[in-house]
């Protein structure tokens, strides 16, 4: 059986090696020159890490899971971390119970309250209900109207710009979801993983066992159309020509499915709605001799600050990772639609240089080695009010074609530990689909709705 993965981002990556086996022919297509997408590498000039920061929760089963699988389990490092917050022009520890009793910008009755939000985010279950609230709105109920304005606005308003006001409750609910289960319950503090060598080394060696099993991962090739064959499966019409294949899974994001899906392949259910709008981000690495915090993540609630937060790499990855240097991500969230993300280098060098200054006027130029700017359009989708209910629900006349992307993630933040659960659960659902060929006359959904399948 032969099958084609469209997109060669950890999705398609991490479905192709679920799918691999005997008696499958596998082939991914992937229009950069570099597999991973979002989680792909960078040369920094010294050494080479992710592209854009990434790390790994204790409760990351999946992802986990899936390093093991692939031979890394032995290359997983833990470490425990602080945590930062950047507000009235100061930084803050929030690393502990005490460093939160502590923390001046909130009154005593605003730490309950906050504090109360944070453990009912955790213990919450059923999110549906948050669907429906816009998150300004359920967090000045919750956290009352000095805390949301101290806090919460400044950081909704780095994390989503203006949009945040379109943004239901799920979003804020799933980040303090995912970020709680960072911490050990023995010991109250956040612990942290990577891989040694970054996704740099996932990748690889991904790549590698395709090639020990004669499966090819192509590169700088773009898909124009796909469409059904005649015979039963389906024909992708990319660079080099024509491929038949029994099988065609796609993991891109659906504005790029409406651009080379055939008509009557697929139906979108909701083709006269606009497609699901994404964030972009823009994406600083700054390289330097010192490093900068203390802290693995730095929080800013100061919406002059033109990035979104700092992510101290180099206070969780072991110091020859980056040649003795120190690596700190800068992230700026935008509209994908924002001109910002396509602004020359020059002018966001700039940018955050300048930011920079302003939160470390101890800084010069000589600690500076140098500052990298990362982009990307689509990074995660915007969860705007009722968002399970505006993805487009993608059915297909054809038995043999199924999409598998992020739009599908109603209830997550975008993260790698999702990517792989919603792989996972898509071949333990279509497994059945994928070891036996069948006639032209079956005709299947592709996929239910969200809320059904993930």
């Amino acid at each position: 059986m032969k099958v084609a993965i469209i997109g060669g981002g950890l999705t398609g990556l991490a479905l192709a090696e679920r799918l691999r086996k005997p008696g499958r022919s596998l082939k991914v297509f992937e229009r950069s020159s570099r597999i991973g997408g979002l989680a792909t590498w960078h040369d920094y000039g010294q050494f080479s890490w992710d592209r854009f920061y990434h790390v790994i929760l204790p409760s990351d089963r999946h992802l986990i899971g899936f390093i093991r699988d692939i031979g890394l389990g032995n290359a997983l490092r833990w470490k425990r971390t602080l945590t930062g917050f950047y507000v009235d022009r100061e930084f803050h520890s929030m690393s502990s119970g005490l460093d939160f009793l502590r923390f001046p910008p909130v009154s005593p009755i605003g730490k309950l309250r906050l504090a109360f939000t944070i453990l009912y985010c955790a213990q919450l279950r059923d999110w549906r209900p948050l669907e429906q609230i816009p998150v300004d709105e359920w967090l000045r109920r919750m956290c009352g109207q000095q805390t949301y304005d101290k806090i919460w606005r400044p950081l909704l308003l780095a994390k989503l710009g203006e949009h945040y006001h379109r943004v239901s409750a799920v979003f804020i609910w799933s980040y303090i979801k995912r970020m709680f289960s960072a911490r050990d319950p023995s010991t109250a503090k956040e612990q942290l993983g990577y891989v040694t060598g970054g996704y740099k080394t996932v990748l690889q060696r991904i790549a590698r066992r395709f090639n020990d099993s004669g499966d090819q991962i192509l590169t700088n090739v773009t898909v124009h159309r796909i469409e059904a064959a005649d015979r039963g499966g389906l024909n992708v019409h990319y660079d080099n020509g024509v491929e038949h294949f029994d099988r065609v899974v796609f993991t891109a994001p659906v504005s790029a499915l409406r651009a080379v899906a055939a008509e009557e392949l697929c139906m979108l259910s909701q083709s006269d709605e606009a497609d699901v709008e994404y964030l972009g981000v823009i994406c600083a690495a700054v390289i330097t001799r010192l490093p900068l915090v203390p802290y693995y993540v730095v929080n800013i609630a100061d919406s002059q600050i033109p990035f979104t937060g700092i992510i101290g790499m180099s206070n969780l990855i072991a110091s020859d990772q980056t040649d003795g240097l120190h690596i700190t991500y800068l992230p700026k969230y935008v509209h994908s639609d924002d001109p910002l993300l396509r602004a020359p280098n020059e002018d966001l060098r700039a940018m955050f240089v300048e930011g920079l200054r302003t939160m470390f006027p101890w800084l010069q130029s000589r600690h500076i080695v140098d500052l990298h700017i990362n982009r990307a359009v689509k990074v995660q989708p915007l969860q705007v009010l009722g968002y399970s209910r505006l993805v487009p629900t993608v059915t297909t006349a054809h038995p043999d074609f199924f999409v598998v992307n992020t739009s599908q993630f109603a209830a997550n933040t975008l993260n790698n530990n999702d990517v792989i659960r919603c792989v996972d659960e898509f071949v333990r659902t279509h497994q059945q689909s994928f070891e036996v060929k069948r006639g032209p006359e079956t005709q299947l959904p592709f996929l239910q709705r969200t809320e059904q399948v993930l």
